[in-house]
C-alpha cells in the first residue's frame, strides 16, 4: 500500500472516529440527567458513552494486534531482529494491560443511577481503571519519547 493510501486511510478513520465521538458526547451531555437538583447528576446516555468508550478501545487493540502480525510476518523475511523487537513491544503492551487490570479497584460504586448498574460490576471497573491508567502510562511513555528525541537532536547538532 502506497504511503499516500495510508496517510488516507489514516486520516479518514481519525475522522469518522472524531465525528462520531463528537456526536456521542454531544448526545451524553445534552441528553439530560435524570434528575438536575440532585447533587451528583446522573447522565441519561452515560450507557452509551461508555459502549462507545468500550468498541473504540476494542476495536484499537484488535487492529494493533492484526497489524503487529501484519508487520512480523513482513518483517521476518528480511530482518528477523527487527521482527523480535516487535514482538517485545506486543508483549510489553499485553503486560501494561495486564498489570494495570490488576491494580483495578472493582468495589462496587454507591452513587450510580439505574442504567449505568449493569456497569457497576468487579470487571467493568477494573476494566475502566486498566483503561485510564494505561493511557495515563502511555501519554507519560510519548512524553518522555518526544523529550528524549528532542534532547538527543539538540547534542547532536
Amino acid at each position: 500500500m502506497a504511503v499516500t493510501k495510508i496517510r488516507k486511510l489514516s486520516s479518514w478513520t481519525l475522522l469518522i472516529i472524531s465525528l462520531i465521538s463528537i456526536v456521542v458526547l454531544g448526545i451524553f451531555f445534552g441528553g439530560g440527567v435524570e434528575d438536575p437538583s440532585a447533587e451528583v447528576k446522573n447522565y441519561i446516555y452515560t450507557g452509551l458513552l461508555l459502549d462507545w468508550t468500550y468498541v473504540v478501545f476494542f476495536l484499537t487493540i484488535v487492529v494493533m494486534i492484526v497489524m503487529a502480525v501484519y508487520q512480523f510476518v513482513s518483517i521476518l523475511k528480511t530482518n528477523p531482529k527487527s521482527a523480535l523487537m516487535s514482538l517485545i513491544v506486543l508483549a510489553l503492551f499485553a503486560l501494561l494491560l495486564i498489570i494495570t487490570y490488576s491494580m483495578g479497584d472493582g468495589e462496587p460504586l454507591k452513587t450510580l443511577n439505574a442504567d449505568a448498574q449493569k456497569y457497576n460490576t468487579s470487571f467493568w471497573l477494573k476494566a475502566t481503571d486498566m483503561w485510564i491508567q494505561s493511557t495515563i502510562v502511555l501519554f507519560l511513555a510519548i512524553v518522555a519519547v518526544v523529550a528524549a528525541g528532542t534532547v538527543k537532536r539538540i547534542l547532536n547538532k
